[in-house]
């Protein structure tokens, strides 16, 4: 026991030492220094360690369906009360978009968990461009159960913008 210690506090010098050292310049060669390497490792575990592996075993549900499903109406409903919030009189800049896009997906996401629907996972995609007369076209494809999963989705344009919102509902057994 005293010598693993004894070995972990050489370990700890080296490494000290090797931190506190001045780096070596660029033009330098690695063979020209002494280099040093350590592996430590502990034989026997400690209590700390074996009770940071223990878990809190869940015990199952057996439920593969949803109890209450994911309510469509009331998500596309914060999708257009915060899209027009936050866009209706906007104009577009790149940089501002760029800032919205984040802002505007963390505010849905909150709002979408404040309704409290368990066991469902949320992606939030907000796309935000210039409205220039072009032409676009969004789409996704996603791999999912079409019982319980789901898709919310609302779009708003003004005169020099548009935005897409769309929250994907996944529900985890």
């Amino acid at each position: 026991m005293a010598e693993r210690h004894s070995r972990k506090q050489e370990a700890w010098q080296l490494e000290q030492s090797a931190e506190s050292s001045p780096r070596e310049p660029q033009g330098q060669n690695r063979e020209d220094k002494a280099s040093v390497s350590t592996v430590s490792h502990v034989d026997e575990p400690s209590p700390r360690d074996e009770a940071s592996r223990l878990t809190v075993r869940m015990e199952n549900t057996y439920q593969l369906g949803p109890t209450r499903h994911f309510p469509v109406a009331a998500v596309n409903h914060i999708l257009k009360d915060v899209l027009t919030a936050y866009l209706q009189e906007a104009e577009y800049d790149p940089e501002f978009c760029r800032q919205m896009t984040k802002t505007v997906s963390e505010v849905i996401k909150a709002k979408v968990k404040e309704l409290m629907i368990p066991r469902y996972k949320l992606i939030v995609t907000v796309y935000i461009g210039q409205q220039d007369g072009q032409s676009i076209l969004i789409s996704s494809r996603c791999l999912w159960n079409p019982k319980s999963d789901t898709v919310s989705s609302y779009a708003l344009r003004n005169s020099t913008l548009f935005a897409l919102a769309n929250v994907y509902a996944v529900y985890f057994e």
